[in-house]
């Protein structure tokens, strides 16, 4: 059975860094788009970066300077490494994967289960 795993979820203090990474069984990451998502409680869900099948990254203006996405292809890992974190970015951190059609990323249609982020002032 397919699954994407999300880890490196945890507390820390304004200003701190987590990585998270997503391992996955049975994708091979160079052929889909990959991207993390948040939610935080009482708010919908919003994307956070968006990797592309050729290594293109996308950011939301409030990841864009403090998030980088990144992946590795032989491992299948995907990973959000997030510094100067906020007391806003706190919220549950999914990774999701979406089908690469001519180059552009369809619709995010398989997701993890979520690591939690939580950031205190």
């Amino acid at each position: 059975q397919v699954q994407l795993v999300e880890s490196g979820g945890g507390s820390v203090q304004a200003g701190g860094s987590l990585r998270l990474s997503c391992a996955a069984s049975r994708y091979t990451y160079s052929s889909y788009c990959m991207g993390w998502f948040r939610q935080a409680p009482g708010k919908e869900r919003e994307e956070v970066a968006r990797i592309d099948s050729a290594g293109s990254t996308r950011y939301a203006e409030s990841a864009k300077g403090r998030f980088t996405i990144s992946k590795d292809n032989a491992k299948n890992i995907l990973y959000l490494q997030m510094n100067s974190l906020k007391p806003e970015d706190t919220a549950m951190y999914y990774c999701a994967t979406a089908p690469s059609l001519g180059g552009l990323c369809s619709v995010f249609d398989f997701w993890g289960q979520g690591t939690q982020v939580t950031v205190s002032s």
